[in-house]
C-alpha cells in the first residue's frame, strides 16, 4: 500500500506572515541593510521549511519531509515494531524536537493528532498528522 499525504501547518504560515510584516518594516527603515536582509531572509527560510509535513510510505520506508525538504527523516518499515494513534499535549509543541521526559523524537507541524511508532531497537518517535487513523492503518498494512 502506498500512502502520500501533506499536512499544512497553518499556524506556521500565520507566523511567517507576521514575521514578514514585522521585519519588512525594519527592512524598509534600514534601507535594506545587507546584514539585516540576510538575517531576515534566513529566518524566513528556516520558518518556511516547517510550513508543511509530507508523509509518504513506499515499499521500504516511511518518509517525512518538512516544507521544501531541508529536514527529512525516514524509517525502515522492516524495523518498525508497532504503531498506534496518539494525541500530543499542547506542550509537545511543533517542529522537530526530542522530548526528554518520554525519550521520544517528535515530528509535527500542526495540531495534536499523531502516530507513535516503536522501533525494534527500542527507539520511539511520534509523527504529527491530521489523519492519524489513516496513517496508522497504512503502516500496519505494510508491517504485518
Amino acid at each position: 500500500m502506498n500512502y502520500n499525504h501533506t499536512q499544512i501547518g497553518y499556524l506556521m504560515i500565520i507566523v511567517l506572515t507576521a514575521v514578514v510584516l514585522f521585519y519588512g518594516g525594519f527592512l524598509i527603515q534600514s534601507n535594506f541593510d545587507p546584514i539585516f536582509l540576510i538575517v531576515t531572509l534566513s529566518i524566513l527560510f528556516l520558518l518556511g521549511s516547517f510550513a508543511t509535513l509530507n508523509i509518504k510510505i513506499d515499499k521500504e520506508y516511511l518518509r517525512l519531509k518538512f516544507g521544501y525538504g531541508i529536514f527529512r527523516k525516514k524509517f525502515n518499515l522492516k524495523e518498525i515494531d508497532s504503531v498506534k494513534s496518539v494525541k500530543h499535549k499542547w506542550y509537545h509543541g511543533w517542529g522537530i524536537r526530542y522530548w526528554l521526559g518520554s525519550n521520544i523524537w517528535i515530528y509535527n507541524v500542526s495540531g495534536f493528532g499523531a502516530i507513535e511508532i516503536k522501533m525494534k531497537n527500542g527507539k520511539t518517535s511520534r509523527i504529527g498528522t491530521d489523519e492519524p487513523k489513516d496513517l496508522e492503518y497504512a503502516i500496519k498494512e505494510v508491517i504485518k
